[in-house]
C-alpha cells in the first residue's frame, strides 16, 4: 500500500509539474495537431510523425518538452488514421485498417459525425486505459533494477534485437535477425567505449562518433515510406460528413463494455514487443466480432465493430510503451523511433532507468490524451480539410522536414549522405521483406550491447560463465537460447508433432 501511494505521489507531482507549465500546452497543441494531420494523409504514418519530430525536438529541448512533442504526436497520430478510414475507406494508418471496415459503411450511411464522435471517445478511452496499465508495471521496473549489472544488460539487449526479428519479420525470421545484426554491426562503428580506439572509421573524422541515430532513423523509417507514397497514391471520393460530431452519451454508456474489453486487448497486444497498433486493431475487432451478440452486423455499420477497432489501437500505445520503458524493447514501430530519442537524450530505456521518467511519460500521456480528445471534437472539420491535400504536394513538404531534421544533429551534409545511404538500402530490404524496424533496434541497444558484454569479460578475466552464473542472467541467457532453437526447423516440427498428438 505505501509502494502504491508513493507512486500515486510521484504520478501527481509531475502532472501539476506540467499542467502548471505553459509551455506545456503549446507543445501539446503543435504535437497532436501535427500527429492527427499525418495520421490522417494517406502515406503517412504514425512512425514518420515521431521520427520527423524526433529530429527537430529529439535534443534540442529539455527533457520534458521534447516527449511532450512525441508522445502528442504519436497519440494523435494512431487517433488520426481514423479519419480518412470513416471518410474514404482509405486506412490513413496501418493501426486504424479495422476501423474502415464499419466506419465507412456509418459514413455511406449519413452517419459519419455519429462515428467520428464515438472514435474520437473510443480512442481517448482507450488512451488512458493504456496508460494506467503503464503506471500500474512500474514496479516491475523497481523490481528488476535491484538485480541488474553488465551481464544481465547485454543480455538484456541481445534478446532485445532477436526478439524484435522474431516478431516483426513478415516472411522469414532469420530475415528479421539479419536487419537486427546488421543495426548490431552499425552500432560498433566509432570509438571504442572502453578503450577510444577508432573502430571501422577507414580514416574518416566523421565516424569517430558512429551513426548518429536521427539520420538512421529519418532514413530508415521516412525515406522508404515517402518512396511508397510517392509511387502508390490512393484516394478515394471523399464522403460528406453528416452529423454533429460530438459524441452520443447514450451509446457510449451502452457500449461501455466494449470499450473497456477493447482497451484491455489492445494494452495487452502492445505490450507483446514488435506487434503494434494495426495487430491489435484487428485482434480486438475479431474478439468483438466473436462475443457480440450483434456479430452478423460487423462490417456492415457497427458501432460495436468501430468501438472495438479504435478503442484497442490507442490503448495499444500505452502497451507498447511497458516493454519499452522497463525492458529496453520497443512494443512497435513508432515506440522504436520513440527509444532513438531517449537514446540521443542520453537515457537507455530499460530497467536502470529512472523511475521518474516513466511517471513523466505516464503524466504526458493523460494530457496528451485530453488534448487529442478536445482536438479531435472541436477540430475535426479541419482535419477533414486536409483530406483533400493531394499527396504530390504533402509528401515533398515531409522529405524537407526530414532533410532538414537530419542535417540539424550537427554533422553537416554527411548526415545527410548517411540518411540517404540508409533510406535507400532500407527501402531495398523492404523490398526484400527485411523488417526494418529491427535494424534501428540493433543500432540504439548495439552500443550498450557493446559495452556491457565486453566489460563483463575483463571484469570475470574472459570467463563466460559470468552470463550464466548470476540468477537473472542465467534466465535470460536461457530465454536467448530458447528464441533461437525456437526458430531451428528441426526444433520447431518435433514440436509441431508434439502439439499434434497433445490435441
Amino acid at each position: 500500500m505505501e509502494f502504491v501511494l508513493s507512486q500515486l505521489a510521484g504520478f501527481g507531482g509531475a502532472f501539476v509539474a506540467l499542467v502548471a507549465d505553459p509551455l506545456t500546452y503549446a507543445y501539446l497543441i503543435v504535437s497532436v495537431f501535427l500527429g492527427i494531420t499525418f495520421g490522417a494523409l494517406p502515406g503517412l504514418t504514425a512512425t514518420l510523425a515521431v521520427t520527423i519530430l524526433t529530429g527537430f525536438f529529439g535534443n534540442k529541448i529539455p527533457l520534458d518538452y521534447s516527449l511532450i512533442a512525441l508522445l502528442g504526436a504519436y497519440v494523435g497520430a494512431i487517433y488520426g488514421g481514423s479519419y480518412p478510414s470513416i471518410l474514404l475507406n482509405i486506412p490513413g494508418t496501418a493501426a486504424s485498417a479495422a476501423t474502415a471496415m464499419d466506419g465507412h459503411p456509418l459514413a455511406k450511411a449519413g452517419r459519419g459525425g455519429e462515428a467520428l464522435g464515438l472514435t474520437t471517445t473510443a480512442s481517448f478511452i482507450g488512451t488512458l486505459i493504456g496508460t494506467i496499465a503503464l503506471l500500474v508495471f512500474v514496479w516491475l521496473l523497481l523490481l528488476l533494477s535491484q538485480n541488474i549489472a553488465s551481464p544481465e544488460k547485454a543480455l538484456l539487449a541481445l534478446f532485445g534485437i532477436l526478439l524484435s526479428g522474431t516478431l516483426m519479420s513478415e516472411d522469414l525470421v532469420i530475415k528479421g535477425w539479419i536487419a537486427g545484426l546488421i543495426g548490431l554491426a552499425m552500432a560498433m562503428v566509432g570509438l571504442d567505449p572502453l578503450l577510444s580506439e577508432p573502430r571501422y572509421t577507414f580514416g574518416w573524422s566523421y565516424m569517430l562518433s558512429g551513426f548518429q541515430v536521427v539520420p538512421v532513423l529519418m532514413g530508415a523509417f521516412a525515406v522508404p515510406q515517402i518512396i511508397e507514397g510517392m509511387r502508390h497514391m490512393e484516394m478515394g471520393k471523399l464522403v460528406q460528413l453528416k452529423g454533429r460530431i460530438l459524441p452520443n452519451l447514450k451509446s457510449v454508456r451502452r457500449y461501455l463494455p466494449t470499450i473497456t474489453r477493447s482497451g484491455v486487448i489492445g494494452t495487452g497486444v502492445g505490450a507483446l514487443p514488435g506487434v503494434g497498433e494495426d495487430v491489435a486493431g484487428w485482434v480486438s475487432y475479431g474478439v468483438g466480432k466473436t462475443v457480440s451478440k450483434e456479430g452478423d452486423k460487423f462490417g456492415k455499420g457497427s458501432l460495436e465493430g468501430l468501438l472495438s477497432s479504435e478503442t484497442a489501437n490507442n490503448a495499444c500505445i500505452g502497451g507498447a510503451l511497458i516493454p519499452l520503458l522497463v525492458l529496453g524493447i520497443p512494443g512497435s514501430p513508432p515506440a522504436a523511433a520513440l527509444m532513438g530519442a531517449f537514446k540521443i537524450n542520453n537515457i537507455i530505456p530499460g530497467p536502470t532507468i529512472d523511475p521518474e521518467i516513466i511517471l513523466r511519460v505516464v503524466a504526458i500521456m493523460v494530457l496528451a490524451s485530453f488534448t487529442m480528445f478536445i482536438m479531435g471534437l472541436f477540430t475535426a472539420r479541419i482535419f477533414i480539410k486536409i483530406l483533400k491535400l493531394p499527396q504530390v504536394v504533402f509528401l515533398p513538404i515531409v522529405m524537407v522536414l526530414t532533410t532538414i531534421g537530419s542535417f540539424s544533429v550537427g554533422g553537416g551534409i554527411n548526415d545527410l549522405y548517411l540518411m540517404l545511404g540508409v533510406g535507400f538500402a532500407a527501402y531495398f530490404l523492404n523490398m526484400l521483406k527485411f523488417p526494418i524496424a529491427p535494424l534501428v533496434i540493433g543500432v540504439i541497444l548495439g552500443g550498450l550491447f557493446d559495452e556491457t558484454f565486453r566489460r563483463s569479460l575483463l571484469i570475470s578475466g574472459g570467463d563466460l560463465t559470468t552470463f550464466a552464473s548470476r540468477p537473472v542472467a542465467a534466465v535470460l541467457l536461457a530465454l536467448n537460447l530458447a528464441l533461437i532453437m525456437s526458430q531451428i526447423p528441426a526444433i520447431k516440427r518435433a514440436f509441431g508433432r508434439l502439439r499434434r498428438k497433445v490435441i
